[in-house]
């Protein structure tokens, strides 16, 4: 097993090639950890957090057998910020007030008024 870390980093998922184990991360190449939204930006529901981890589960299993590359992480990364582009586009999340900074990144709120 290598000791080298792999990590994917977008605005609201952080990937890496390790477990939890006593709250931390323990490099292993054979495990995929999600860390989502770690800066607060969405107000969640356990629904919509399901949903994510259930299309997280789905990646991961359309990698198996194949190398998991720094590119690989980068594209479920990605698949992810889309899955939750569209859980806030149809208002199953909404962007969290007290997020320490509020930049709207996947675009501004949707209010009745402007529907």
């Amino acid at each position: 097993m290598s000791d080298t870390l792999l990590k994917s980093t977008t605005r609201h998922v952080r990937l890496f090639t390790a477990r939890v184990e006593n709250h931390d991360l323990v490099s292993d190449e054979d495990h995929l950890t999600m860390d989502l939204d770690p800066d607060n930006e969405f107000i969640w529901t356990e629904t919509a957090i399901d949903k994510i981890n259930s299309k997280f589960r789905e990646l991961v299993e359309n990698q198996t057998g194949k190398e998991l590359s720094d590119y690989a992480l980068r594209k479920i990364g990605s698949e992810l910020e889309g899955a939750i582009r569209q859980l806030l586009q149809v208002g199953e999340i909404s962007y969290n007030p007290d997020s320490r900074v509020l930049n709207y990144s996947m675009g501004l709120p949707r209010t009745p008024d402007l529907l």
